[in-house]
């Protein structure tokens, strides 16, 4: 028996699973470690943490399920886009890794724009816009506000990029994670000169650029005495988490959309063609699935909105059953109480950090269940905004797949499918980023012989849920409602700050 194993460098654990020959899971297993605040709007973890669970997690899967690790054929990665881990000269970390949530590099977006020539333009060179999570504003703000640690910087990887170096001895970046940094040209499969050049940033620091089912050589000894891997397992380049989790979830050819109701919300389409948004609204990466790519938009608080509710705003006192039962006695519309879910911001297609929460029209005869059920409209509406505007791109949408926690949800199935005014589809399996990054070790290794053969063979759509026409109608009218509350109100939110 062959097996594969995935791992995926997230932001709060390293998970890890194992999957035979066949596709099934034979093992899972995961290690937690912190995440520092420094300051407000701070996000930083130690890389060595990461290194150090992963050495754990690997060494008892393999312990606690009796694998014979010379049957570990390949092994691939998915792990948390953008954050940004330094190296100096002798490849040692220079200071804790910079994470995808942390918000500290506005005035370097600014200076990202301005030394690019604008948005349009940054667009046009790297497909997406300048966001503070980003890995370049990163980089400038190290030679801005630590020029020590600019001085020592050699290379610049992402969370599993530094893993796989650990466990390989080899550097390099594949192309899903490299689209997200701002300096790679997503249609050209590589850096962007001119945009290095821009930033007055050395070609350099960057490593090589890899395709996600690349093999990068096999474990280094020292690797395999820390981890219990086999020097004969092969390692496969992987891929950023949310390429890995649309592999998952079947998101490997044109026309399929997938919708996650997690803490965040994701919409991510793949497509054929890499035609970015000119606004930079939504983003274009390159796809795991090689010649690929795939357009992505971010509700930044999607299930968390509803977690605050429950705990912040009833205290905790209700159970998701009895949450979901109080909305669904209310009708499509919640009798008018529109929800704007920027908590935190949002990214798409406002990309507002200043953006707030907002209850608008709230009366009398609004009880605790209009509320709930606003929740889940309005972080619907939001997702509906990423859709929209993947299909103004004319990016094909034949199939919408729902997952995530709030997928559990029949009530927030339902009102997806309204909102939408679309049929959507319930998976028979969802396992998250370390099941997409083991499908890419066994094609990488020709264990499996395409993505799309086995993919089709394990992922499957168990239920789909249809549109009500009358509640299509009413939300319909609700999102122009939904959609004109954000300029009537975006100078208000600075107003806040």
């Amino acid at each position: 028996m062959q097996y594969t194993l995935g791992l995926d460098i997230g932001t709060s654990a390293v998970k890890a699973l194992l999957m035979d020959q066949n596709g099934e899971i034979v093992a899972e297993n995961s290690e937690g470690y912190p995440l520092t605040t420094p300051q407000s709007g701070w996000a930083e973890q130690n890389p060595e943490d990461w290194w150090q669970a992963s050495q754990k997690v690997i060494k008892d899967l393999i312990a606690e399920n009796e694998i014979d690790s010379s049957k570990i054929e390949a092994l691939s990665f998915s792990g948390q886009m953008h954050s940004s881990v330094f190296l100096d000269e002798n490849m040692e970390v220079i200071r804790p890794a910079i994470l995808w949530s942390d918000t500290r590099t506005s005035a370097e977006c600014e200076e990202i724009y301005e030394r690019v020539g604008g948005i349009k333009e940054l667009a046009n060179l790297v497909s997406n816009p300048a966001l503070e999570g980003f890995t370049a504003p990163k980089i400038l703000w190290l030679r801005n506000n630590e020029p020590e640690n600019f001085e020592k910087l050699e290379k610049v990887l992402l969370p599993k990029d530094y893993i796989r170096y650990k466990l390989s001895g080899e550097l390099g970046m594949d192309l899903s994670d490299a689209a997200g940094t701002l300096l790679c040209d997503v249609k050209a499969e590589d850096w962007s000169a001119d945009v290095m050049e821009k930033l007055d940033l050395k070609p350099s620091i960057m490593p090589p650029v890899l395709k996600s089912v690349d093999i990068v050589g096999p474990v280094t000894a020292e690797a395999a005495e820390k981890t219990g891997l086999a020097t004969s397992t092969k390692i496969v380049a992987g891929g950023a988490d949310n390429a890995c989790g649309s592999v998952g979830s079947g998101i490997i050819k044109s026309g399929r959309v997938m919708a996650s109701l997690g803490s965040s919300g994701v919409v991510v389409a793949q497509t054929d063609q890499a035609e970015a948004d000119p606004e930079g609204r939504i983003h274009l990466f390159n796809h795991a699935v090689p010649g690929s790519y795939y357009m992505m938009g971010v509700v930044l608080s999607a299930g968390m909105s509803f977690k605050w509710l429950k705990e912040e705003m009833f205290n905790d006192e209700l159970d998701f059953e009895t949450l979901n039962k109080e909305a669904a006695a209310v009708p499509a519309g919640s009798e008018g109480l529109t929800f704007l879910p920027y908590l935190y911001g949002e990214r798409t297609p406002h990309a507002d950090a200043d953006a707030r929460g907002v209850f608008f029209g709230i009366s009398g005869k609004h009880k605790r269940g209009h509320f709930i059920r606003s929740v889940m409209e309005g972080v619907s509406f939001a997702l509906r905004d990423s859709l929209e505007l993947i299909k103004a791109r004319g990016v094909e949408v034949n199939e919408i797949r729902l997952i995530g926690g709030g997928a559990k949800s029949e009530l927030w199935q339902q009102i997806t499918a309204d909102i939408f005014g679309e049929t959507i589809s319930l998976l028979n399996i969802e396992q998250g980023p370390a099941f997409g990054a083991a499908i890419i070790a066994g094609v990488g290794a020709g264990v499996f012989s395409d993505f799309e053969s086995i993919v089709e063979e394990l992922v499957d759509v168990v239920k789909t849920v249809d549109p009500i026409a009358e509640n299509v109608e009413k939300y319909n009218k609700n999102y122009e409602i939904y959609q004109n509350l954000y300029g009537d109100l975006k100078e208000r939110f600075k107003d806040l700050k």
